[in-house]
């Protein structure tokens, strides 16, 4: 077996048993089991913008496009269409969204797979990257829109808010206020470019929520135009990625265990009692004990003998974690959806989703155009009424549909009719990488950030805002209408770069003396790792012993810089033993397979992609140990994946180099259609 060439030079990368043809490869029609859904469909079509994964490299081996290279040294674009910033964005965020993904048997309603089931597994630690994906997308957006606002009625940018204001005052003066909104929304939606116009963008942590004008980012430095707070951020997208986790961070109760990790996800599987996982402390208890604590004090009895409403309203609120989680990623997935639908990305086609939107706002613009306020006052109190005192006949009609129909309420959802089609992030991402699978020629993965980055406004900070307008109130009309005065530059200057007495250090506040206490934290943290390192250590004699969980914990923990690994070996461990997972698509039939040295030819197990019918990421560690283990010896933990064939043999590879590149492949080199569990 040869190993893989990690040298600049672009090539085919050679796997085990992979046959070797001198002839060209057959062309043949792709089958329609192989192209279930759209997103089959779009990763083996033919492109018109084409970036390096999408060329036909004329070879039945994959070409690494520089999975082990710097991100200055990968091809761009790798998708047409699509900067490499974004599509990692896309990628990495994808990564902290999906845990668990089941084969579905038969195509899903919309037309794109990768959808969340309705019976998802709840978890803390699934309920943050939930949240932390609501404010992404929705908050993160909807503050946008509220500064927006801000903008307008603040009258610094005073041509655009004259246009607005005569327009509006015009519409409501000849009774034509309606049709006109709703004829502005439409050309929102069908022609881009007047977005932009309509609404010049500028960075959300540079806009003042109150006035509307310019104002210093609470980041102290414009490092990043997408984020609220404007933070310095190496690629893009990591500073609202790094706020959406503070603000999980904010939350108490339930939010306690979310920060914590907890979930059965990041658990060992079919792991038993371990001395180290049963001793960890549990975080999520201590809240509730500190509490107990000061009722005691107060001179209260905490005790479950006087408590009686403890445990039922702790069941309560646990029952409904799941329907509230799932409320909130259906939330993010619409908000996604109509994003993907005004603002489409390759390789999903840009006019027709935005002429169903627009399509859908004709009727709407007919009827106001002939409806008066009387008649529409008229009948919002006729629909108010029948809703009201209709009960008996509504319901007599739900349990009809049900009866006769009993999936309807799946056939009038969003995603199955307006938005079909339409991918969420995470469909786009999975298509994305599809099309790199497609044409053998896997996506690199994002790049790691490793260094903070610098605190400093980034290249184009300040640059294309000449649009930001001061408020001069003159008597000149003339000049009041055409011109608008920008933002002084030592104004602007001011607010983009950060303060040059925090830079320089001249007025830096004084160190603070270190406390006694810091010593003790110390002393108990060295205490700890060592206590880690005795019981990981017992792992290699409690394996050789034949105990599955010290197996499965042997090589955890990651040490130095690892060996260049993927796209076709990743270095893993499967029942303890040391050795590498290997994906295979120059065979007959694309396989998963593990040896134990990179020399062996015959492999230790060997699953066919099209047989695979689960994936679930575990973790390397219980996570009470995780906790303890990352506080005290501030190692990097490697966590794993289960593989779950067609007919229910179960593997477990742990230990593994790069679990979320592997898990990527698996998901996206068949044709299975896949839902988020």
């Amino acid at each position: 077996m040869s190993a893989i060439d990690t040298t600049p030079v672009r090539g085919p990368v050679q796997t085990p048993q992979a046959p070797r043809l001198d002839e060209d490869p057959e062309i043949v029609e792709v089958a329609e089991e192989e192209t279930p859904t759209i997103s089959h469909e779009l990763a083996v079509a033919d492109h018109e913008e084409k970036g390096a994964a999408q060329i036909d490299h004329g070879q039945t081996e994959v070409r690494d496009l520089g999975w082990n290279d710097h991100p200055t040294d990968v091809p761009t674009p790798l998708v047409g269409g699509l900067p490499n910033e974004e599509l990692w964005t896309l990628v990495r965020r994808f990564n902290k969204q999906m845990y668990h993904v089941k084969s579905l048997p038969e195509p899903p309603l919309g037309g794109l797979d990768l959808n969340i089931a309705d019976e998802e597994e709840f978890s803390p630690d699934k309920l943050r990257a939930n949240i932390e994906r609501l404010y992404m997308t929705v908050i993160v957006g909807l503050v946008g829109f509220y500064k927006h606002i801000a903008r307008l009625r603040s009258w610094r940018e005073r041509n655009r808010t004259l246009a607005f204001a005569a327009v509006y005052f015009g519409a409501w003066a000849l009774d034509f206020l309606v049709p006109t909104i709703v004829s502005f929304v439409i050309v929102l939606i069908i022609y881009p470019p007047s977005r932009a116009f309509c609404f010049p963008p500028a960075p959300i942590a540079l806009i003042d929520s109150k006035t509307g004008g310019v104002k210093k980012p609470t980041a102290g430095v414009l490092g990043s135009d997408n984020s609220l707070t404007g933070a310095p951020e190496k690629h893009e997208g990591e500073a609202v990625e790094q706020e959406a986790s503070n603000f999980v961070n904010g939350f108490t109760s339930i939010a306690i265990s979310s920060a914590a990790g907890k979930h059965p996800q990041g658990d060992p599987h079919n792991e038993g009692a371990s001395g180290l996982e049963d001793s960890a402390p549990d975080p999520t208890s201590m809240a509730m004990g500190a509490a107990d604590a000061k009722h005691k004090s107060s001179g209260g009895q905490p005790h479950a003998s006087h408590d009686k409403t403890k445990e039922p309203m702790s069941a309560a609120m646990w029952s409904k974690t799941r329907p509230v989680m799932h409320a909130i990623a259906d939330i993010s997935d619409g908000w996604e959806r109509f994003a993907n639908a005004l603002s489409a990305t390759a390789p999903f086609p840009k006019e027709k989703p935005r002429i169903k939107l627009a399509a859908c706002l004709v009727p709407v613009l007919l009827v106001s155009i002939f409806t008066s306020s009387y008649m529409f006052i008229k009948m919002n109190g006729l629909f108010i009424g029948a809703g009201f005192f209709a009960d008996p006949l509504i319901w007599r009609g739900l349990s009809y549909l049900n009866r006769e129909f009993p999936h309807w309420q799946k056939l009038l959802e969003i995603r199955n009719t307006l938005l079909k089609g339409v991918p969420t992030n995470a469909q786009l991402t999975i298509t994305l990488l599809r099309i790199g699978e497609a044409n053998k020629a896997p996506l690199p993965p994002p790049p790691y950030s490793g260094v903070p980055p610098p605190d400093a406004a980034h290249e184009t900070a300040g640059q294309n805002l000449e649009h930001l307008g001061k408020p001069r109130w003159k008597l000149d009309i003339a000049k009041f209408l055409t011109h608008t005065e920008g933002v002084p530059d030592d104004e602007m200057a001011d607010a983009i770069h950060p303060d040059t007495a925090m830079t320089t250090g001249t007025d830096a506040a004084p160190q603070p003396k270190k406390k006694r206490g810091h010593r003790i934290i110390a002393a108990v943290k060295q205490a700890t790792k060592g206590g880690v390192e005795t019981v990981l250590g017992t792992d290699r004699l409690k394996a050789a012993a034949g105990a599955e969980h010290a197996k499965n914990r042997l090589g955890v923990l990651k040490s130095g810089p690892l060996d260049p690994s993927g796209p076709v070996q990743f270095p893993a461990r499967y029942k303890g033993k040391k050795g590498h997972a290997y994906i295979t698509t120059t065979a007959t039939s694309p396989a998963l397979s593990w040896t134990t040295q990179k020399e062996d030819i015959d492999p230790v197990f060997s699953i066919a992609i099209a047989d695979v019918k689960e994936i679930k990421k575990v973790g390397g560690l219980g996570w009470k140990t995780k906790l303890v283990v990352g506080w005290a010896t501030s190692r990097e933990i490697a966590d794993g994946l289960i593989i779950v064939d067609k007919d229910g043999n179960t593997k477990q590879l742990t230990a593994i180099a790069l679990r979320e590149e592997l898990f990527n492949r698996l998901v996206a080199l068949g044709s299975q259609m896949w839902e988020a569990w």
